[in-house]
């Protein structure tokens, strides 16, 4: 049974799903463009949740350090995923050849 998403959710969803493949966001942007700053930790608490995972590509959301972050389905796959997009590590950070 999916649970009914939040407001909020939904806010950040919509958000994650217009980054475009390459490019990577930090969990503060995500919570900025949601209109609540500060709310970082929220915004990995709903991306940690996400069942849509092609829909919502959730890898692309990363620390504000450029460290990787969490993934639902493990952060192995995650950087996986970041580099068949074109994402790089610099310096063992995460960028973004497009930013």
């Amino acid at each position: 049974m999916v649970k009914e998403l939040t407001h909020f959710e939904k806010k950040v969803y919509t958000i994650v799903k217009k980054i475009p493949a390459g490019e990577v966001k930090t969990y503060t942007w995500v919570a900025e463009k949601a209109g609540r700053p500060g709310a970082a930790r929220a915004v990995g608490n709903a991306l940690s949740k996400n069942i849509f995972p092609l829909i919502v590509p959730c890898h692309r959301v990363v620390n504000s350090t450029g460290a990787i972050g969490g993934y639902a389905f493990g952060r192995d796959l995650k950087r996986r995923l970041l580099e068949a997009e074109d994402a790089f590590r610099d310096k063992g950070k995460i960028k973004s050849r497009r930013s």
